[in-house]
């Protein structure tokens, strides 16, 4: 029987990662191959799991930590996504400010289960905007020096780095941040891509499906640092049934509370990513809107075809803030938003708001 492929794609919050995932998934499916995907995150109720249900995959949840601190809730996973739909591939989207990946999941994967996986090299996606920033090429507001240190060390054990949206850049600037990340990370080989776009993806999806896991050295991590920069990070998710007397635009609810939480979170700390869906109470249709930093606009990736009467709102919302500004701020924008729409009311359904806990990997491997 042929071993399963592992493809793991990891990155920093907002770089773009479940969009990557789904047009993999779609290009692999396309190729005859059954595709099984896994979510990630610290805590339930994910915008991504919503979203990649939504496109017909199948799909399994770990939350309470990252892949790295849930190692056997992943392979559990993987377990029962083979019951239900026997994968050929299984694509993992881990907790975007987690690093060490390779130490902690990819590397014990292949020494503990090498018989069942073959393991993809590590592919990391990046925000360009962002990473002209943090790379100190443009000027313009990014996180703090501790929160960098993650950033930076999921560069730093990348095999493959994944510049996407470049539809945001000119030529120019592309070619100033692949010469620096070139300067900066000469073991990764370097792709351009756009995931909305569908631009440029041939040779990077053949590139993740056809080549195999390094074998050099794991990174030195620094997990008290570590730590730090995680807990500087604000994490709120709730899930909200709405509901009112008559049908309204249930795209412009969603882009009337995106509006609410930037004005509210902006002076509060920089956002690393605001993830919303809004779905309808019957039927399948999805609205997906997306928030990478303070000075951009909100953007709708999916909007629903029809008014809706009743549906389910998800938001995740990550910022270097205090998490309890933030739950506040997410809740008054909720009230306000469906507020101004006559006779629509909100009911929490479920909601949490925390800052990551120190990780602890349950296997870390220093060689490969």
């Amino acid at each position: 029987m042929p071993k399963a492929r592992y493809i793991m794609i990891g990155g920093f919050l907002g770089a773009g990662k479940t969009t990557a995932i789904l047009k993999l998934a779609e290009h692999l499916t396309s190729q005859g191959l059954r595709v099984g995907l896994i979510t990630n995150d610290q805590s339930v109720g994910l915008v991504d799991t919503a979203m990649l249900g939504a496109h017909g995959f199948p799909v399994q949840e770990i939350t309470g930590g990252c892949f790295c601190c849930r190692f056997n809730s992943l392979v559990d996973a993987a377990n029962e996504l083979s019951k239900q739909s026997r994968p050929d591939v299984f694509i993992a989207e881990p907790v975007g400010s987690c690093t060490d990946l390779k130490a902690s999941v990819s590397y014990p994967l292949r020494r503990i289960y090498g018989d069942d996986f073959s393991i993809a090299p590590l592919a990391v996606l990046i925000d360009p905007v962002r990473a002209l920033r943090i790379l100190g090429l443009e000027p313009g507001k990014t996180f703090s020096p501790k929160v960098l240190y993650i950033y930076k060390k999921q560069l730093e054990e990348a095999e493959q780095i994944v510049v996407n949206k470049i539809d945001l850049l000119t030529q120019d600037r592309r070619k100033t941040l692949r010469e620096a990340l070139a300067r900066d990370y000469p073991k990764a080989t370097i792709f351009e891509i756009s995931a909305r776009e569908g631009t440029s993806l041939t040779a990077w999806f053949d590139a993740i499906a056809g080549g195999d896991l390094g074998h050099d050295p794991s990174m030195d991590v620094d997990y008290e640092l570590y730590a730090e920069g995680e807990a500087l990070l604000g994490w709120v998710n709730c899930t909200v049934s709405v509901s009112g007397g008559s049908p309204i635009d249930g795209n412009s609810m969603l882009r009337r509370l995106a509006d609410a939480l930037q004005r509210s979170v902006e002076p509060l700390g920089e956002i690393a990513h605001l993830k919303m869906t809004l779905s309808p109470t019957q039927g399948n249709d999805l609205a997906v809107l997306n928030l990478v930093r303070n000075d951009h606009h909100p953007e709708m990736s999916h909007e629903l075809a029809g008014p809706i009467e009743a549906g389910e709102l998800i938001v995740n919302l990550r910022a270097e803030a205090d998490p309890e500004m933030l739950h506040a701020a997410v809740g008054r924008a909720i009230a306000d938003a469906v507020g101004s729409f006559a006779g629509w009311a909100h009911t929490i359904d479920h909601e949490e708001h925390f800052r990551p806990g120190k990780p602890q990997p349950t296997h870390r491997l220093t060689e490969a």
